[in-house]
Order: structure tokens, then sequence, then C-alpha cells
């Protein structure tokens, strides 16, 4: 008979395990190429491989890890920052009325697709937070948004903790399969319409890039600066959330960190009297997401995934076939139908069940076969990398305001 054993890991030693699963991940993604190019996230990979590792060490060995979570949250809360940061009016406007109609395409796809998950949710018996778990909490959202309102549902609403585990796998499938269907809706498109791409010429080479302040130098000093902004936006949202709630008004955390980050990064564009640098934004928010998933994934337990997956299952296979026939028949009309129209659809079905890097994959093995669509790479990104988080947030706190999704 084996006694268990309770290990407890310091924070500091949290944060070196969390960085080795980060970096098995790293070359798991460097050697295998099905994770590569499906854009698998590599603190995903990582923390699935930790996570079968602790199972086996559950099951044969009864051990357990407590892991000292103190900066999973902070670090959660500084990426999406980034995200408000990162959406600035000058790049909507540069992006044309394209990233205008695209936002508003996407946006309204949030809305059907937690239709959809509520609705199975709630005729197969299940929580309705169910629904919103394999709807846009996961799919449109990712790993980072799921992980965040499972957490949000286990404390505010009284789910189980093991949602956690359902929200990580919901993210994991649905990034896979935004990476498989994304090139044959688009393919099928430009078959039946006999698409062609337009002439490329070379003054279009301008609208592939966001900003030329992109390119500026990274230095220790900007980094400083933007993690200053970055944190005061943080204690400022994290007082209004604070008294949001005292005033029974429940919101995610991160919502008002986020919405300050917006406030922030459009006053300085229209002061003019300093510019955040995009390419600090960036890295804070990448080592942020990065480091926050490894920590979130080193806490699933894989061994509670085979009595609950069965129906989230069916929720995500049923959510990626009505995204293609929303791609197919909505996406690819309301933007031109067209070529490039065609080439965005495709990128719809990376984010709308992915993330923007399985959106930008669909499209590059898109255009290496049919030819370049610098439209398409304009606006998806911007409205999968900026904006739609924003309306996302808004349109799950429509539904959680629901009385039949959250009563």
């Amino acid at each position: 008979m084996s006694l268990a054993m309770e290990i407890n890991i310091s924070i500091l030693e949290t944060l070196v395990v969390a960085l080795i699963i980060l970096f098995s991940g790293y070359y798991c993604n460097s050697k295998v190429s099905f994770l590569r190019n499906n854009n698998i996230p590599e603190p995903v990979v990582g923390g699935i491989i930790f996570s079968i590792l602790a199972a086996i060490a559950h099951s044969i060995f009864d051990i357990h890890f407590n892991f000292d979570m103190s900066f999973k949250n902070p670090l959660m809360t500084v990426f999406f920052t980034t995200v408000g940061l990162g959406a600035s009016y000058s790049l909507l406007l540069k992006g044309g009325p394209k990233v205008v109609l695209f936002l508003g395409v996407a946006t309204v796809y949030l809305l059907v697709q937690n239709a959809i998950g509520v609705s199975i949710a709630i005729g197969t018996g299940m929580n309705p937070l169910m629904g919103l778990i394999g709807g846009s909490v996961t799919l449109s959202g990712g790993h980072g948004n799921g992980a965040t309102y499972a957490d949000l549902f286990i404390t505010e609403y009284n789910m189980p903790a093991n949602i956690f585990e359902l929200a990580m796998a919901a993210a994991t499938m649905g990034l896979v399969l935004g990476g498989l269907v994304g090139g044959p809706v688009s393919k099928r498109l430009i078959t039946r319409y006999n698409l062609k791409a337009d002439e490329y010429h070379e003054e279009l080479d301008d609208t592939i890039t966001f900003n030329p302040e992109d390119h500026d130098l990274v230095t220790p000093k900007k980094m400083m600066e933007t993690l200053f902004i970055i944190l005061l936006c943080m204690t400022v949202g994290h007082i209004v959330y604070l008294n949001l709630k005292a005033a029974d008004i429940v919101l995610p955390a991160f919502l008002m960190p986020l919405l300050f980050g917006v406030v922030a990064t459009n006053l300085c564009e229209v002061s003019k009297r300093y510019t955040i640098s995009r390419a600090c934004i960036d890295l804070w928010g990448t080592m942020a997401l990065s480091i926050f998933l490894a920590l979130a994934l080193m806490s699933l337990k894989v061994w509670q995934l085979a009595s609950l997956a069965g129906p989230m299952v069916v929720i995500i296979l049923i959510q990626t076939v009505m995204l293609m026939m929303f791609a197919y028949f909505v996406t690819f009309r309301i933007m031109g139908k067209n070529y490039n129209a065609a080439i965005i659809a495709g990128g719809h079905c990376g984010f709308g069940l992915g993330a923007t890097p399985t959106a930008v994959a669909n499209m590059e093995s898109l255009v290496a076969r049919h030819g370049p669509s610098p439209q398409a790479f304009l606006v998806v990104p911007l409205v999968g990398a900026f904006f739609i988080d924003i309306t996302n947030a808004l349109v799950i706190q429509l539904y959680l305001s629901l009385p039949f999704v959250s009563p």
C-alpha cells in the first residue's frame, strides 16, 4: 500500500518549472512538424507533456505537486493589458473600411458561437456556462481567455474546479481544428468561383506592415517605460474593478486594465506627447502569456478529463461545422465575394476556432498556392490580434448578464 506524497513547490521553483515546460514546448515544436504546422502554442505542448507525467506520478506513485501560483493572475492581467495597449485607433483607420467590416462580421459570429454553445448545453442538461466554455471563451478567445474565465466561473459562479481542464481541452481541440478546416474552406471558394489573385503592385507592400514604428529598437529603457504604463493601467483598472465588485457588478479582473490600456494608447496617439513602443508591447504580452499558460497548465489534471470531455467534444465539433458554414456563406460574401474575401474566410476559420497565428498559417498556405493577398494579411491579423479580444469580452459579459445563463 503506497502512501500519498505531497510535494510543495515554492514560487521561484514554480517559475523554474514553468520555464522548463515552456522551453520543452519550443523543443517539441521544432522537432515535430505536426505541432509546428498547426501552430500549437509551445506552453500548451510543454504543459500537456508535464500533465501526462504528473498523471503518471499520481496514478502509479500517488505523488501530488502543489505549486505556488502567485504570479499566475498578474501575468494574465499583463497580457490582456498589452492587448488593450495594442488597440490603437490609428491601426483601425489604417486598415480602412475592410477592418471595420470584418470586425463586425467576426463580432456577430461571437454572438452566434455563444448562442450555439449555450443552446447545446441547455439542450443536453449541462450548465449554460459550459456552453460559453465551448463557445467564444475558448474558441475565439484561446487558452489564455479560457483559463481566465474558467477561474472566474469557479470563483464567482460556483462551477466545479475541473472546468479549467475542460477549458484547456476545448481550446486545444479548437486550435487544431482551426488549422485544419480553414484551407479547405478557402480552396473550395476559390475553385467554385474561379477566383484569381489581384495583380501585385509594389505600392501594396506598405499595407502588409501595420506601422513603421513597429521596427523601433527595443532598449531596456523602452521596456521599463512600457512596463510602467502596463502596471499603471493594471493598478487603475484594479481599483475600478474592486469598486465595481463592491457595487455587485461582476466583471473579469482583466477587463478594466484592458480598457484602460485602450484609453492610454489612444491618448498617447492623440496628444503626440509620447509614443508607446509596439515592439515592447508585443514582447511583454508574449512573455506574460507564455509563462501564464505554462503556469496554468502545470495544474492540468488529465485523469479528470475522461468522464467530462465527451459532451464538450460534441459541442466543439458542431461549432467547427457551423464556423465553416458561416465563413463560407457569410464572411466570404460580406467581405466582397472575391479572392481576398476567400482568403479572409480561411483566416476567420483559424482564429474563430483557434488563434491569430493559426489564421495567418492558414492564409500563408493558401497564398503560396494561389497568389498574394496583402489585404487579407492586413485585415485578419489586425482584427484577430487586437480588436476581437475586446469585443469578445463584451459579448461574453452580455451573455453572463442573461438570467438563463448565469442564474
